[in-house]
């Protein structure tokens, strides 16, 4: 156990962070995602990081002695839903950054229709007025695992759980206009 107010950084930051290329890609993420700041991307790079390398350990490994540890990578990936169910280990190391920032709380929210942008998804999650399984959830980087995904609403304690609330009026509004669009 540590000292609270000393935590350790959960991320590590890049390399080069001047590259022009670098910087963009960061930025786009950034704004496609509704992420606070670059820390958050920097957190699930290092998540991304840290499957991959499992999955190059792996590899390397004789078959006898991967098979436990395989298994139980593949699990907690598919689990989160990171990866389908039929994936093989080489799939870990096509991952990309996008997949994890895909089961983020905060990005299903707004794609269910609960929000309008990822910014006001966020908002909702910090505020307390989304849960799962009846569960508040404030955490907008909690990463959803699949069999959650379909319990995802507003809290019963809040006042957007009632249908008739100016918000959800809005939303069904913006979501007729956008279906007579496509």
């Amino acid at each position: 156990m540590g000292d609270p107010r000393k935590q350790k950084k959960k991320y590590e930051t890049p390399k080069f962070p001047w590259r022009q290329d670098i910087l963009e890609s960061e930025l786009r993420l950034l704004g496609e995602y509704g992420l606070r700041n670059k820390r958050e991307l920097w957190h699930h790079k290092d998540m991304l990081s840290k499957f991959r390398s499992m999955a190059r350990s792996l590899l390397s490994m004789s078959t006898s002695s991967r098979t436990k540890l395989e298994s139980q990578l593949l699990s907690r990936l598919k689990f989160l839903g990171i990866l389908p169910e039929t994936a093989v280990l080489d799939d870990v190391l096509d991952l990309d950054i996008e997949s994890i920032l895909e089961r983020r709380l905060q990005t299903i929210v707004q794609r269910k229709g609960l929000a309008k942008t990822m910014y006001q998804a966020r908002q909702l999650i910090t505020h307390g007025h989304i849960a799962i399984n009846n569960r508040k959830v404030s955490s907008p980087s909690y990463l959803v695992p699949k069999k959650e995904e379909n319990s995802i609403f507003y809290a019963s304690t809040s006042l957007l759980n009632n249908p008739e609330h100016v918000f959800r009026q809005s939303l069904e509004i913006m979501t007729k206009e956008t279906d007579k669009n496509e």
